[in-house]
Formats: C-alpha cells, structure tokens, sequence
C-alpha cells in the first residue's frame, strides 16, 4: 500500500522538492514502483473518499526530478525555462524552481504566480512578442528585464514602457519542421527583416542581447533545429557588421518531448551549438520544455456518470472532456488513452484484467456532441461510478479547460505522489 509522508520525507532524491513551499507540509505519498504503484494509489483516494470531487489528476513528483535530472544530462549547457502556459499547476510549478528551473512566463498573471512562490525575476523571460502596454509596464515594475520582440512596432512599446528591458529577437525557423502546433505562422522575424529589426532596436536605445527561435511544438523533427540555430548565428553576424552591442543569448524556445525523441534532439542541439557558434565566447543557451516536464507527470482520473449500450457497443459519460482536462485533444491535437478502475461495479478485480472488451465511445459532460473522448476503443464493461483514469495528461490540459455549458469539467484537485 501507498505510505504517505509529508515535509519530513527525508528521501535524498526527494529533498529539494519537498522543501518547496506549495509542497512542503502537503502529503506527498511515495508509491511503489510497479506497475501497480498508481493504480493503486487512485484507488485508496477513491475508496477513502466516496464522494470525492472528480475529476482529480495525481501529480508525480518524481517523474518531474527524473526529467529535470535528463535534461542536464543530455543538455548540460542549456539553462530550462519551463514554459507555464503547458500548465500552470502551483505545486509542479514550485517543484520546478525548486530543482533550479527558470521560467518562461507569456502574460502578467503568469509572472505573478512565478513571483508569488518567491522566485527572484531575473529567472523569468518574458516570452511573448506581442504585449499589452500594461503588461510591459507590470514587468518593468517588478524587474522582469528580458522579453522577446518580432517587430518595430513591439520595440516602439517596449522603448515607451520598459526602457531598461533587454531584447531577444525572434526569429522564423527556417523550412518545415513538421510540428503540430506550427508557430512560425505567427511568430518570428523574416531572414530579410532582421538588420531593420535589430537597427530600429537599437536607434530606441534598447539593447538587443539575443536570438530566441521555437521550431513548432509537438511531433517535430528535431533536424530542424540545425537550420534555426544556423539562423540565429547568421543574426548575431549582422548584429556585429552593423556595429551593434555584441550578443550572447540563444533562446532554442521549446516543443521537447521526453522518451527517445528529446534524446535525439540533444544529440543533434549539441552538434549545431558546437559547430555553428563554436567561436562565440561566453554564449548563454536557454531553452523553454513545456510539454517535456509536465505531460508525463500527470494522471487524470475520471468518474462514468452514465451509460448506454447499442447492440454490441458499448457508451459511456464521464465527468471530464473536451472541455475540462482532455482539452488537450482539441488544443494539442493529443491522442489519448485510458484504463479501467471498476471500483464500483468489480472491486474484487478494478482494474478488469482479462474480461472480455466491447468496441466502446467515451464522451465528456456537456450537451455538445463534439465533446467525445474517444471512438471504438476497446473497454471491458463498467458501470455508472467506475472509472477511468488517463495518463499523460499533463500538457495543455487544465490550462486550456473551460467553463462551457456551466460545467467546470477539468481535475478539480491535484495529489501528489513520489515514485
């Protein structure tokens, strides 16, 4: 069974994180490290709760250090700003810092909850290269002094608002890296743009310090990375043949995944910061994981609240969707999966091992007929207040929830748990 600790868990690995302040006197419960570890562990909250609040998510720990400890394994010279628009969760968040993480922040109020966790403001950028005047002027007055541009009318706010704020300049990658979310649609400067962008920067009076580019976000090719950081070489040259400040900052943004994928982009990170700006001095290279440090450690676990069969298929409610929690389908293009916990209907075997499965379609709470979780997906048969729990949800999915059809489907409380 699970053993539950709390700010005395002395566990070394786990020191840092429970010295956080948002974890630090919570319950933080250390979970065998079989397969069954989790499970079992949303079963005793379930069976000690009855009447629990659902959805609830499980946020392991654990997995977050493990991905921290990787990333200065694989990439020891890239500082990680973790980006809080992938999720926001106050405990993952002080985790984070904790295990010395900076932070990527793209709006006011995501600089004030990094601040309010006492973290100092030179470890936020400011990400975002489109501001509200207001915004700008927040970070001006509580010393957030980095942010990135990708245009001449940004640098006009900027100069009027946060005169003292160094820049980044955001750069297209170039070609298609095949991403999902492709940014480059919205954000980055043209190879022909940048000598007027960095120009007009500095005729503000502001002072250009780096390049920052994001090759797209989900499922690209890590190849791409080569060319982008090959762009931003060629504009720290031009910075320097038009006279201006040396720069020392790279931003290689984000769109990491964990597993095989981020240590074949490592790899091919390395290679290209080596060779193409092996003769800059004193380089600063940062990057922004979002998805890498949050997707795998959350679990999301879901009530069946209704049910009806049709012939051989079987559907299913649940009290999270498309609108909640598994926005992520929409938002990110996420495909998901999910497991049984038949606490309700089979508690002699929850997790239904062996029982024959149906075709099956899991829908979300609302009245709209798109909130459908998932089609003809093999499920043995449940009943009204078992359950099911989803893994790999911790990426742009509470984050993205909202509150339509009055319903506030997304985890309504978060665990936390040390594996």
């Amino acid at each position: 069974m699970p053993t539950i600790v709390s700010d005395a868990f002395q566990a070394i690995s786990a020191e840092p994180i429970v010295c956080a302040s948002s974890v630090k006197g919570k319950r933080v419960t250390e979970l065998s490290a079989d397969e069954n570890g989790l499970s079992d562990f949303i079963r005793s909250i379930i069976s000690d709760k009855p009447e629990i609040d659902s959805p609830f998510c499980v946020l392991n720990l654990g997995v977050v250090k493990d991905l921290m400890d990787k990333w200065a394994a694989k990439l020891p010279t890239v500082q990680p700003f973790y980006a809080v628009k992938c999720n926001p969760n106050i405990s993952l968040i002080d985790t984070l810092a904790a295990l010395g993480s900076n932070f990527d922040c793209a709006s006011k109020a995501e600089i004030e909850m990094v601040l309010s966790l006492g973290v100092s403001p030179d470890r936020i950028i400011y990400a975002n290269p489109c501001k509200s005047e207001s915004h700008i002027k927040y970070a001006a007055s509580v010393g957030v002094n980095i942010t990135t541009y990708d245009s001449k009318y940004e640098v006009e706010k900027i100069r009027k608002c946060h005169p003292k704020c160094d820049l980044l300049l955001r750069i297209k990658a170039p070609g298609d890296s095949g991403a999902r979310s492709c940014l480059g649609l919205k954000y980055g400067a043209l190879p022909e743009e940048v000598p007027e962008l960095l120009q007009v920067a500095h005729n503000a009076g502001l002072r250009v310090t780096g390049v920052s580019f994001h090759i797209g976000s989900g499922g690209a090719d890590s190849q791409a990375y080569h060319g982008a950081i090959a762009s931003s070489k060629n504009a720290f040259n031009t910075a320097s043949k038009l006279g201006l400040p040396r720069m020392r900052f790279l931003d290689i943004g984000g769109g990491f995944t964990s597993g095989p994928s981020f240590e074949v982009a490592a790899l091919k990170i390395n290679v290209a910061i080596q060779t193409i700006f092996k003769d800059e001095e004193g380089l600063v290279v940062i990057g922004e994981p979002g998805r890498y440090l949050a997707e795998k450690a959350f679990t999301l676990a879901s009530r069946v609240i209704g049910k009806r069969v049709r012939g051989k298929t079987r559907e299913y409610w649940i009290d999270d969707g498309i609108y909640g929690t598994l926005s992520n389908i929409i938002f990110d293009y996420a495909t998901v999966t999910c497991t049984p916990l038949a606490c309700s209907s089979n508690p002699q075997n929850p997790t239904c091992r062996d029982l024959k499965t149906y075709a099956s379609t899991v829908f979300g709470p609302t009245c709209d007929s798109v909130d459908t979780v998932l089609r003809d997906y093999q499920l043995p048969e449940l009943q009204v207040n078992d359950w099911l729990v989803f893994p790999n949800m911790g990426a742009y999915t509470t984050s993205s929830g909202t509150k339509f059809n009055g319903f506030c489907s997304a985890a309504k409380r978060t665990y936390l748990a040390y594996i």
